[in-house]
């Protein structure tokens, strides 16, 4: 009698001159043998030196993600615990029992990373500026090579790319350098992608009627009150067409965070446009200043950007006091990145982010779901929620997003859709308030915004479009124009 382990007994008569060894084979092939499987999960992992631990969500974006141009990738995954194989029992051929044959066990390919991050690539913070023979021995001491390294003035620290040349997995090192307690954090260099829709192939004629997002916004009205003059956007994204007629005299500054002479963008042109176009089309504020930043390279699934390149742009966009910095981005929980935001916000700084276009099931996306930044999803012309706007509870306000008619490389047009492109048009709005009055704070200017939204869907607040949609000249109207410069009292008095 044999117990199977399954609950059961088999008997099994042993025959005159059975040899042992075949009773045995017979008896092992009576047994299944099956093992646990594990199965690993990639979140948006990070790590502080100190006691606590920031672990953030996991969070799903488009798994056919490529990497910025500017990254050096040698195209091997981080595979990290793949499940494990139980291969079936095989005796060998001599006592196998009759008319059965060895069983083959199936491979199992390995697991690869979930696309929200670069492949065998390390984030180091360090404070202040270490010197090369400092950062070298961490390196050796962590088997790690130096790829990139930049001093940003924004947090006091200094970040370094660091990539891992053996099989260990990018988590694995993380937790190694923070244990080391030699580093101020470490963490995964994320990617973030940015937020519109695909252009079509032929699009609207300039000058077309159909910015029908100056009416829904009130934007007209709101232009006899303020036309954003000379109030400084930061508009992080990829590269922007400074010649464009449209953009004539609004660039007051250019950064390239990948420095590889990549030329203009659709993206990138097309915010740039909504923001500030003042030729055959309106823009939201089209006296204010830009800066613009190309932190995202082109690739064939939309242009990307890293961690490490955003924390560039953001130390750019502070040193050259920009007051509102655009975000039309969306990707994982960054904690580098927050605390670049929550140093600009603390400068006061107005910080405004696309929700993002991964929809309704979509788990919160950053840097719009960081405290410090105003959350915006994107509308339609009938006024309903865009069916690839994310929701949430971050949502704070919404703003005209689908079929918007804007600036294209090449003194060329383009239609397309987004909440890339609501956020830029609350980026506007928050410049004709900053114009009207310099000393409205960025707290006064979330506030103001939110009271004065048109309300959409259910009544009140609500996950799709949070306080309702942005209504440009409510927003102006509430902001108290500045005093009259102390330079006119003197020349009265004279």
């Amino acid at each position: 009698m044999i117990d199977t382990g399954h609950g059961k007994r088999s008997f099994i008569r042993m025959k005159r001159g059975m040899r042992p060894v075949r009773l045995l084979a017979v008896a092992a092939a009576l047994v299944t043998l099956t093992g646990p499987q594990a199965f690993a999960q990639y979140s948006s992992m990070s790590m502080r030196a100190g006691p606590s631990i920031n672990v953030g969500p996991r969070i799903n974006v488009n798994p056919t993600i490529r990497y910025s141009p500017n990254i050096r990738y040698d195209g091997y995954g981080d595979p990290g615990p793949g499940p494990r194989v139980m291969r079936n029992f095989d005796p060998g051929p001599d006592d196998m029992p009759p008319r059965r044959r060895p069983t083959k066990a199936k491979s199992t390919p390995a697991a690869t990373t979930d696309g929200t991050y670069v492949a065998k690539e390390v984030l180091i913070e360090i404070s202040g500026t270490p010197t090369d023979a400092q950062a070298d021995e961490l390196a050796r001491r962590h088997r790690l090579t130096r790829v990139q390294s930049q001093n940003m003035p924004l947090t006091n620290s200094t970040f370094f790319r660091w990539r891992i040349t053996d099989g260990r997995s990018v988590d694995a090192v993380v937790r190694e350098l923070v244990a080391g307690g030699n580093v101020k954090a470490a963490q995964r260099n994320n990617i973030f992608k940015l937020q519109q829709g695909a252009t079509p192939a032929a699009a609207k004629s300039e000058g077309d009627p159909l910015q029908y997002a100056l009416a829904k916004m009130r934007l007209p009205e709101a232009h006899a009150l303020s036309v954003g003059a000379d109030v400084t956007v930061a508009v992080i994204d990829s590269g922007i067409d400074v010649t464009h007629p449209e953009l004539a005299g609004v660039i007051t500054g250019t950064f390239d965070a990948l420095n590889n002479g990549e030329g203009p963008h659709p993206h990138g042109t097309s915010i740039a446009g909504v923001i500030a176009s003042h030729a055959r089309l309106m823009g939201t504020a089209p006296s204010s200043h830009l800066l613009a930043i190309r932190a995202f390279g082109a690739q064939k699934s939309g242009a990307e950007s890293t961690s490490f390149l955003i924390l560039k742009s953001l130390d750019y966009a502070v040193a050259k006091n920009a007051q509102i910095i655009n975000m039309s981005f969306a990707g994982p929980h960054d904690p580098a990145i927050e605390r670049g935001l929550s140093v600009a916000a603390a400068k006061g700084i107005v910080l405004i982010a696309a929700a993002g276009n991964a929809g309704a099931k979509s788990p919160p996306l950053y840097p719009a779901a960081d405290r410090n930044v105003i959350a915006v999803s994107a509308t339609d012309q009938s006024d309903q929620i865009f069916a690839q706007s994310n929701r949430g509870k971050y949502v704070a306000i919404s703003a005209p997003g689908v079929d918007i008619l804007s600036p294209a490389p090449d003194g060329k047009y383009q239609m397309s859709s987004g909440t890339s492109l609501s956020a830029a048009y609350v980026s506007g709005v928050a410049a004709l308030m900053i114009a009207r009055n310099p000393q409205v704070s960025s707290v006064d200017i979330r506030a103001t915004l939110l009271s004065t939204a048109r309300d959409l869907g259910p009544k009140g607040r609500d996950d799709q479009f949070g306080a309702g949609q942005v209504d440009a000249f409510s927003a102006v109207s509430t902001v108290v124009p500045a005093p009259v410069a102390a330079a006119s009292d003197d020349a009265s008095r004279r």
